[in-house]
């Protein structure tokens, strides 16, 4: 879902109800803490962030690439 699509669903819902689905997520993500092996989100983290890593260094390369074709 767009982010411009997120926002007017969100313009349109009443505050109670955002309020109320934020803690509902809250809950929600503490019962998940409850049923993972400890350590499962430490590691997710971990892994989000080589993901991004590799990500960045593709990046880096691609850009790297252009200006090398550029001079």
């Amino acid at each position: 879902m767009s982010e411009e699509k997120r926002k007017s669903v969100r313009d349109k819902l009443p505050p109670e109800a955002l309020e109320h689905m934020k803690a509902a997520r809250r809950e929600m993500r503490k019962s998940m803490e409850t049923v993972l092996p400890p350590g499962f989100l430490e590691h997710r983290r971990a892994a989000r962030k080589e993901m991004l890593l590799a990500f960045r260094s593709m990046i880096d390369a691609a850009i790297k690439r252009t200006e090398e074709k550029s001079s």
